[in-house]
């Protein structure tokens, strides 16, 4: 589903070329559940944001499915985003004047979905997270985990390739964060590649492999022994 090689990424500082991403590897394969660990400054977040398709990179070859992503215009990233991938953070980012369905519904809005089409189809997708009765709910009305349930279930709407969750349980509690993770995990088994950027170990445990950053490399991948 992935596949990535020898990708470079720098960024102009002031007089300065910080040298953030030195040569990634990486092949995830369709209907894995990875997850991304690093500290900060370890290119994490830059990698996260080339595999969504949000920044370029300067040298390498990235591949999503059959497709080499690569000196894209914004029109050709923007359709392909929407071809393949979802997102989920931890901020949610939840449009504050939209309830939860229609939150849910805004990416089948970008496709020219009618009206009634979409929020039926959005109703769908709160139910399978759980939120079915929270509809009309406005986001201040929603506690921290119903959020990023609503989140999730708009990233699952256009029915996507991949989900990147970056740091989908950054802003939760353990318990709420184990909800959510199941929610993910539940997602996963149906076949959809999931891509969890994290810095809690509890929650890295939970995926199949663990691909550790350290200062712009792959320090390590790790297979999780199921327990």
């Amino acid at each position: 589903m992935i596949k990535i090689k020898n990708i470079h990424k720098s960024y102009q500082i002031g007089k300065n070329r910080l040298h953030v991403l030195k040569g990634i590897d990486l092949d995830i394969k369709s209907g894995e559940l990875v997850s991304i660990m690093g500290s900060s400054g370890s290119g994490k977040s830059t990698l996260l944001n080339i595999l969504g398709i949000l920044d370029n990179y300067e040298k390498g070859e990235y591949r999503l499915g059959d497709t080499l992503i690569k000196d894209l215009n914004e029109t050709q990233a923007a359709k392909l985003r929407n071809e393949y991938i979802g997102f989920v953070f931890q901020s949610f980012n939840l449009v504050t004047f939209k309830n939860a369905m229609e939150n849910v519904a805004l990416p089948l809005y970008y496709k020219n979905v009618g009206r009634n089409k979409r929020n039926k189809i959005a109703m769908e997708y709160l139910d399978r997270v759980g939120l079915a009765d929270w509809a009309t709910h406005m986001p201040n009305e929603l506690s921290g985990g119903q959020k990023q349930r609503v989140a999730i279930a708009r990233s699952l709407i256009t029915e996507p390739k991949v989900i990147l969750a970056d740091e989908p349980t950054g802003a939760l509690d353990s318990v709420t964060s184990e909800e959510v993770m199941q929610i993910l995990k539940d997602v996963n088994k149906s076949g959809m590649t999931v891509i969890i950027v994290t810095h809690e170990n509890d929650i890295s445990k939970e995926t199949e492999r663990i691909i550790r950053l350290k200062d712009g490399v792959i320090e390590t991948h790790q297979e999780v022994i199921a327990e």
